[in-house]
């Protein structure tokens, strides 16, 4: 088990095992899981925007970047406006850099929101990086500064940075805790009314190397506080399952330390490398030459290195896993919130897996044999009946992995956006957030499932 302090965002964390319960609290407000929504209230808000097409490339304002328009669209160095001297506070060197910027429109939210994640897709060559940003406008009129969402690179070869969450930003009205922008406190009403995204490509002097970003997105969200949601009714899902790789975490302890603590806490690179080679992709022998070749499952160990986020000392970063699973060939990768299992039906029904993130007491999921302050998975289907068959990498074995799980328990824990720890004291819940891998050219079925939950 980590060690490490469990940061405001706790959903992030690997499976913690844990031994009592606590009953749950009562529901603060009921919402109908299928719309978000419920008596007098509107629909929890989710909104996802990206840019990823030419035109949408194109509507930007670029300085020394420009688009190139191959088969898959987007934005790369053209001419460097500037250098700039960056000391990475995890190897204490310090490097120039050219750098090229571009600035997306100011995008206005449908409803205000009290959260925003932003993901990408890109290619990182060595010596090459790219930061992400996003400033918002409140609802009083006033705006948060440049908030810094992620400095990131596919590689850690010596040249290379070491990609990073940046903690320590806030201006008293929000804060950024890992990859979320947040209302510190909303019960005040104050939400983000807009927002706008600056992308910063960097490449070392003299080369004409460059980063090439294919998607740049956010999720804005504003879901309800709630410790309990009703239960779905079964929906087209009911019946289907996808054939996903299982793989076990915990055939991984002890392995790679430095990469948050080894196996035993990496939910998250597990349940990506499942879906990336559920589309049939997976890191080549060269890229799996530096893992120990006894371990079983050597990609596992690929993908939390490829996903460690040097500064939150995890591979529990959403942007970081979607942009993991980015670098394979013609894959995206996004970070959103769904609805309800029936959003999550739909998605398996055209061929679409959803990792989830949720936390939850050992009571409060039959079958699961731990609780978890924050945990990853991967549904890759349901029963006849309606319930959850998960690929859980909390799992002795690798032949462990799937599991059924009753959709009334597994819709709450990954619904909700209040809990309470074994300790009875209040903590957060992931309120439906999701990883979404697809290919860059999905089906029309899977065009129309994505487009129904807001993805396209």
């Amino acid at each position: 088990m980590s060690s490490r302090p469990t940061p405001r965002r706790t959903v992030l964390g690997a499976a913690l095992a844990v031994t009592a319960a606590a009953p749950l609290a009562s529901a603060t407000s009921a919402f109908a899981a299928a719309s978000g929504g419920g008596p007098g209230r509107s629909p929890a808000p989710v909104d996802y925007r990206a840019w990823a097409t030419y035109p949408q490339w194109s509507s930007g304002k670029g300085a020394g970047t420009r688009v190139v328009g191959e088969t898959r669209p987007g934005l790369v160095i053209h001419r460097p406006i500037g250098t700039f001297r960056y000391t990475d506070p995890h190897t204490d060197s310090t490097a120039t850099w050219e750098y090229a910027t571009w600035l997306s429109p100011v995008h206005t939210l449908p409803a205000p929101a009290s959260e925003v994640v932003v993901s990408w897709n890109a290619r990182t060559p060595a010596g090459t990086w790219l930061q992400t940003e996003l400033r918002g406008s409140y609802t009083d009129g006033t705006r948060t500064p440049w908030y810094v969402m992620g400095r990131w690179t596919s590689g850690d070869g010596p040249g290379d940075i070491r990609r990073t969450s940046v903690d320590g930003q806030g201006d008293k009205k929000s804060s950024v805790s890992t990859d979320t922008l947040a209302v510190d406190d909303r019960a005040s009403g104050l939400r983000i009314a807009s927002y706008e995204l600056r992308l910063t490509l960097f490449r070392k002097p003299g080369t004409d190397r460059t980063p090439q970003v294919w998607r740049l997105g956010a999720m804005a969200s504003d879901v309800p506080d709630r410790f309990t949601v009703p239960a779905s009714r079964p929906g087209e899902g009911a019946g289907h399952k996808l054939r996903v790789p299982r793989y076990s975490q915990e055939i991984h302890k002890g392995q790679y330390p430095e990469y948050d603590n080894g196996g035993e806490a990496w939910c998250s690179p597990t349940s990506s490398q499942m879906v990336v080679e559920f589309w049939g992709r997976r890191p080549t022998a060269e890229d799996l030459r530096w893992v120990d070749p006894s371990y079983a499952d050597p990609q596992v160990c690929h993908a939390a290195r490829h996903t460690y986020d040097y500064q939150y000392q995890g591979c529990g970063n959403w942007p970081f896993n979607a942009a993991y699973a980015a670098t394979y060939a013609d894959l995206q990768g996004v970070v959103t919130r769904l609805r309800s299992l029936g959003d999550a039906e739909k998605l398996i029904r055209a061929g679409i897996p959803v990792i989830t993130s949720q936390s939850f007491l050992a009571s409060e999921l039959d079958g699961a044999g731990y609780g978890t302050a924050g945990h990853l998975m991967c549904v890759v289907g349901f029963t006849a009946d309606g319930d959850v068959v998960a690929n859980d990498p909390a799992s002795p074995s690798d032949a462990a992995v799937e599991r059924v799980y009753k959709r009334r328990q597994f819709e709450n824990i990954w619904l909700r956006t209040k809990r309470h720890n074994v300790q009875g004291q209040v903590k957060s819940g992931s309120g439906g957030v999701c990883y979404l891998y697809f290919p860059v050219r999905p089906t029309a079925r899977q065009v129309r499932a994505l487009a129904s939950v807001g993805v396209r």
